[in-house]
């Protein structure tokens, strides 16, 4: 797997030198920088306010050199990409636990996986096609790897939104449940809430993007009055 401009990675700091924080792509094997103006916005005073040796942190790689200099930014990720980095991160660390009980010579395997695919998305295919772990494995710890991956339960996450939803129409009540999902709660007049569940975040707030265009497809068709709360 190669890296790519706008990738989002899980960096470990290594060390930092003046205002240049040197990091190293924990998946890559590969050092990168940070400047300051990237760690955080606004006028920092003190870098060891956001970054120390050893600090797992998530990145966005904004350039790459011909030379293979890596620029790295940190304030640029999001709070939904850091979360998603940091639970992909975890169920890598599960899997590799998994490998090294199951299989005679792990290491070698990992590095054939990460070749094309994170382990994560290796094995969530492996569950599908079985006949990916027997062309790395033998049949017996092929086995005994489904096993593990389908004796482990998703944690699962959930998305909560808030909306406000009003009519000033004379049947506005009747509009208003006609739009409103069954699972939504009421918090005060006009506003509500809404929640999916599932078993990652990029799948929940995917749902949950497509919940809201319906919703405001539907206020728009009701003559309605449709803002989603820029609250968390």
């Amino acid at each position: 797997m190669e890296l790519e401009e706008g990738q989002i990675v899980l960096c470990t700091v290594t060390k930092i030198v003046g205002t240049t924080v040197f990091v190293r792509i924990d998946a890559y094997e590969k050092e990168g920088t940070i400047i300051t103006s990237e760690i955080a916005p606004g006028r920092i005073r003190n870098l060891r306010d956001y970054v120390v040796p050893n600090k797992k942190i998530v990145c966005k790689i904004l350039r790459i050199s011909n030379k293979g200099q890596i620029d790295l930014s940190l304030r640029r990720v999001t709070a939904k990409e850091k979360r998603e980095t940091i639970e992909a991160h975890e169920k890598e660390k599960s899997l590799t636990a998994a490998i090294k009980t199951v299989i005679a010579n792990p290491e070698a395997i990992i590095k054939k996986i990460k070749e094309k695919y994170s382990l994560v998305e290796f094995f969530e295919e492996a569950k599908e096609k079985p006949e990916k772990l027997e062309s790395l494995m033998s049949q017996e710890e092929s086995q005994k790897m489904l096993k593990i991956l389908s004796a482990k339960k998703e944690k699962g996450v959930s998305v909560k939104k808030k909306f406000l939803l009003r009519s000033r129409e004379g049947d506005g009540i009747r509009r208003i449940k006609s739009i409103l999902p069954e699972d939504a709660t009421y918090i005060s007049a006009g506003n509500f809430s809404i929640e999916i569940k599932d078993k990652n975040y990029k799948d929940a707030n995917r749902k949950m993007e497509k919940l809201l265009k319906e919703l405001e497809e539907k206020a728009k068709k009701n003559n309605c009055i449709f803002e989603i709360s820029k609250q968390k």
